[in-house]
């Protein structure tokens, strides 16, 4: 099967300083991701996940090393002309969904599709497709997003993600404010636009969660120390993918 490379790392290091004590967040991690993958980022907390997340998406610097990223070189590049590439090529969903409690559903998305395409007509017909293909209804469109579940302000929160058409979704820990039947439905939204060629990365510490990508890569003390690739998922084969993951967060010592 013929893969394309959709970002690629080379040692990748990320230092924070704190009362005069350098943390290596990240260490010489060379990584290579593919467009379509569903990968997942694991590890203990403070193991580097979000700090990865974040350097991959052009969201925080790197202190050394190289991030390319669409044939461009991440590190290279002033804020303003990162800002500007994430918002054309990048998608975000937060476990805080950030959606502006002044504007309705769909305005909240239509501002982020705006900013990248003056065509109103263009995005609000998008908007419309998007929203009501993760199942909200017309009838929450006008809504503000505190007269919405949890459940359904998430998937209007993956919907702003997906306004502009972007090469990859990152999103960190989308499921944890949520309960069981929210974050299935949130989970849901994320296997069908990736089947459909979304590629996501996203950062998670649950087990459910992470039975959803084909790809999982487990960091501890900022260092890749265990990288799993899985089939698509398919429900039906929940159980023997359940067993392969356990048994390989249990030999990372997960």
């Amino acid at each position: 099967m013929t893969t394309t490379e959709l970002l690629r790392t080379e040692k990748l290091c990320k230092t924070f300083s704190s009362g005069g004590i350098q943390q290596h967040a990240l260490k010489n991690l060379d990584i290579s991701l593919v467009q379509g993958d569903f990968t997942v980022i694991m590890g203990s907390s403070g193991s580097g996940k979000s700090t990865l997340l974040y350097a991959l998406s052009g969201m925080d610097k790197p202190t050394l090393g190289e991030i390319h990223f669409g044939g461009q070189e991440l590190s290279k590049l002033n804020n303003d002309q990162l800002a500007v590439f994430r918002r054309k090529n990048c998608g975000f969903v937060f476990q805080q969904i950030h959606l502006l409690d002044s504007m309705s559903i769909l305005d909240n998305v239509l501002a982020s599709g705006l900013l990248v395409s003056k065509d109103r007509k263009a995005i609000a017909a998008k908007a419309k497709q998007l929203l009501a293909q993760v199942g909200l209804t017309e009838a929450a469109w006008g809504k503000f997003p505190s007269q919405l579940s949890g459940g359904e302000a998430q998937r209007a929160g993956i919907v702003r993600a997906l306004i502009n058409s972007p090469d990859v979704v990152f999103a960190d820990e989308p499921t944890g404010a949520l309960n069981s039947a929210a974050s299935d439905s949130v989970l849901n939204v994320f296997t069908d636009v990736n089947r459909n060629g979304q590629s996501i990365v996203m950062v998670t510490h649950d087990l459910k969660t992470a039975l959803r990508g084909n790809r999982v890569l487990y960091l501890r003390d900022g260092v890749i120390c265990g990288d799993l690739r899985l089939d698509p998922y398919r429900p039906e084969h929940q159980h023997a993918r359940h067993e392969k993951l356990t048994a390989f967060l249990a030999e990372m010592g997960w």
